[in-house]
């Protein structure tokens, strides 16, 4: 990984806080903590080679942060090891299992292969909402009841930036500002890289 510096840290704040994607996230948060109001009913699935453990681990801190349970996801795994803890064990018949009430969050900066597809279509016949984070998949867009596109080729938010955003949106009480959003996401920076010094 390399290493951000507080000058790109300010530059980040900025560019972002003009491109409409603190918005973009903020809405699609909303919609992940609307729907996932059932502990245990957030099913998070990403593709074959790309296990979402990063949005899994801030979804969890956000449910626990602000004392939403329907957030802390039950991580679905392609191939998850025998010898896994139960929580890491969650394989993908879990998505067969879903029902109303339950939410199904896509997370895949690649196309979904047709063996997801087919699972996240069965997932919606029976009542669950999906949502999708995608890079572009149009047949996974359809599905979705809500998704979020970031581009392969966008320049001022990675497929990495926006779980992030995501995940914090979704974490926040929905009374609250943008702004509040914006703080947030400044905390989390100063986190990572430390404070600004002028």
């Amino acid at each position: 990984m390399v290493p951000v510096d507080a000058e790109q840290i300010s530059m980040l704040r900025e560019v972002l806080s003009a491109t409409g994607w603190l918005e973009r996230t903020q809405e699609f948060g909303r919609a992940l903590r609307v729907t996932s109001r059932t502990p245990g009913g957030l099913l998070l699935v990403g593709t074959p080679g790309d296990d979402p453990w990063h949005l899994a681990a801030h979804l969890d801190d956000e449910s626990r942060l602000g004392d939403v349970p329907g957030l802390a996801p039950t991580l679905v795994r392609w191939r998850p090891p025998a010898d896994a803890p139960p929580h890491l064990r969650v394989g993908l018949e879990r998505l067969e299992a879903a029902r109303r009430g339950e939410t199904l969050f896509v997370v895949a900066e690649d196309d979904a292969p047709v063996p997801l597809l087919e699972r996240v279509d069965d997932a919606r016949r029976t009542g669950a909402t999906v949502l999708a984070l995608e890079g572009g998949d149009r047949e996974l867009r359809g599905l979705a009841h809500e998704s979020l596109t970031v581009p392969p080729r966008e320049a001022l938010l990675s497929f990495d930036g926006a779980q992030h955003l995501v995940s914090a949106a979704a974490g926040q009480e929905p009374a609250r500002s943008p702004r509040g959003l914006r703080r947030r996401l400044a905390r989390l920076l100063d986190t990572v890289a430390g404070p600004v010094v002028d």
